[in-house]
């Protein structure tokens, strides 16, 4: 997925580091395999090269994730699409972006290449884990395939009998338990390049979006690759980030995506709707502005 994963665990009955390791690895290696567009023998590739009318039966971790993400993009609107793939080649990012995606796209290949993306378009049985290529569908996972990383990594670290660690994995991360010393895990949640907040997380994940990370810039104009999918355009407004705390961090993932495209006003009207626990930092003259959703201190409070 380029990048990396990091672990701080108590081990109480000594279990030999390389078995640990090899838990968290294979876990990884499963979601590689069946959602990595950068491996070109992953399922997710194979269904991206296939034919139009072709069929094809997913495993059961690339299922959830893509019933996971179109949830997610009916409840929005849009603002989360599985089918986003064309777009983030066009602009600049992914496996198959080219050294020669570093300038903004003209509007004839942003039509035409939009055309092409649409989560209406899948037909997918979840009862049966069957997906059809509707013709020309190039499906990217990005924005919550290493959330759902961190949780089947978690279920193999409990499976082992651990109770208490700290995952990551590029950024995303799920507390199970509590530090030896037996004080919450702490976690560091930036709010700008030069300050963050400090908080505890227990028996919960959290995960961040925003346009800090992976940006392109041509003639002065930034972009980042956080798009938006009904328009086929980056995200353009005021917000710099936002954090979700969730019990699972495949939804803490995915909804940092959405409220990330969504903008700083109608993502935290969705938030509130829907009850979730969010912190934007949006941009403002006198240095970055926090606004938090109702729940974000509910469950803040109940993770330390």
């Amino acid at each position: 997925m380029g990048t990396t994963w990091s672990l701080r665990f108590d081990n109480p009955r000594m279990m030999a580091l390389d078995e640990v390791a090899s838990s968290v690895q294979g876990a990884l290696d499963r979601v590689v395999a069946q959602m990595s567009t950068w491996e070109p023998d992953s399922a997710i590739s194979r269904f991206n090269c296939s034919a139009a009318g072709s069929r094809h039966v997913l495993d059961a971790e690339f299922a959830d994730v893509l019933a996971c993400a179109l949830e997610w993009a009916t409840a929005s609107g849009g603002a989360i699409d599985p089918s986003i793939g064309p777009l983030v080649a066009l602009w600049g990012f992914g496996a198959h972006a080219g050294a020669s995606a570093i300038v903004p796209p003209s509007p004839a290949a942003l039509a035409h290449e939009h055309q092409q993306v649409g989560w209406q378009r899948l037909k997918f049985d979840i009862a049966t884990r069957s997906l059809v290529q509707p013709g020309g569908a190039s499906l990217d996972l990005s924005g919550i395939a290493k959330g759902f990383a961190v949780d089947l990594a978690t279920a193999g670290l409990q499976s082992l009998g651990l109770t208490d660690f700290l995952l990551e994995v590029g950024g995303e991360l799920r507390a199970a338990g509590r530090r030896p010393d037996g004080q919450p895990w702490r976690v560091m949640v930036e709010t700008s390049s030069a300050t963050a907040l400090r908080m505890p997380l227990q028996d919960m994940a959290i995960a961040t979006s925003g346009d800090r990370w992976h940006v392109r810039e041509h003639q002065g104009r930034r972009w980042s690759h956080t798009l938006d999918p009904r328009t086929g355009e980056p995200t353009s407004h005021s917000l710099a980030s936002v954090t979700v705390l969730h019990q699972a961090c495949m939804q803490a993932d995915a909804l940092a995506t959405v409220l990330t495209v969504l903008g700083p006003q109608e993502g935290l009207d969705f938030a509130q709707r829907r009850e979730i626990a969010a912190l934007f930092v949006c941009r403002g003259h006198d240095g970055p502005q926090l606004i938090a959703s109702n729940r974000w201190p509910v469950l803040a409070s109940s993770a330390s």
